[in-house]
């Protein structure tokens, strides 16, 4: 998900964006990721090789980016300031997951599903966990007066940063079962608990 394009060329640069990574995640699905190259992708989405790397640097970002993210953050800045900042994280998921449509919860189902299976992109997992953790920390700060280097603001990154990979069971993850809304109401619980102090009793 992208935030929602204006002009006539943005459109046209998330259709492209989303052309291409549908082909690919079915080229990866149909013969496998490590079959498939970039040629094969744009050949497929009908763009050339050059414009698939303006949109991806490389074949495991067509998986790996998390489109999500940038949106997240955001709408996290655009809550009002008197809110604190983890109610601002809730709010700001709920305002960018809650309108998803069925098809777009399928296809992030199938991300997840090649991002469990492929060594290569898992290879990656702990360096976009980081980036995701940089991100929510910047985002943070901001709210907070306080640099995103900050123990405090790294600790608080690094809390909901774990929210998020704690409320994903392993069947998730697998794609043994499919990614749905109950995973983004568990979500929003979870860092309700977190805003509450995690409290046990």
């Amino acid at each position: 998900m992208t935030a929602s394009p204006t002009s006539l060329r943005e459109r046209k640069k998330a259709k492209t964006r989303a052309a291409i990574r549908e082909h690919a995640m079915r080229l990866f699905e149909e013969q496998g990721y490590a079959s498939t190259t970039v040629d094969q992708i744009a050949e497929a989405a009908e763009v050339s090789p050059s414009t698939f790397f303006r949109y991806f640097p490389a074949k495991e970002d067509v998986i790996l980016v998390d489109d999500y993210d940038p949106v997240i953050a955001a709408a996290v800045r655009a809550q009002p300031a008197e809110v604190p900042p983890i109610e601002a994280v809730r709010r700001a998921m709920r305002e960018v997951f809650a309108g998803l449509t069925p098809e777009i919860w399928e296809s992030e189902r199938r991300r997840q599903k090649l991002f469990a299976e492929v060594p290569e992109l898992r290879a990656r997992a702990m360096h976009q966990l980081g980036d995701a953790l940089d991100l929510i920390a910047e985002v943070l700060g901001e709210r907070c007066g306080l640099p995103a280097d900050d123990l405090r603001i790294r600790t608080l990154g690094g809390a909901v940063t774990g929210v998020v990979m704690a409320v994903l069971p392993p069947g998730r993850m697998t794609g043994e079962s499919a990614l749905d809304a109950a995973d983004f109401d568990r979500l929003l619980e979870a860092l309700d608990l977190l805003q509450r102090g995690l409290p046990l009793t």
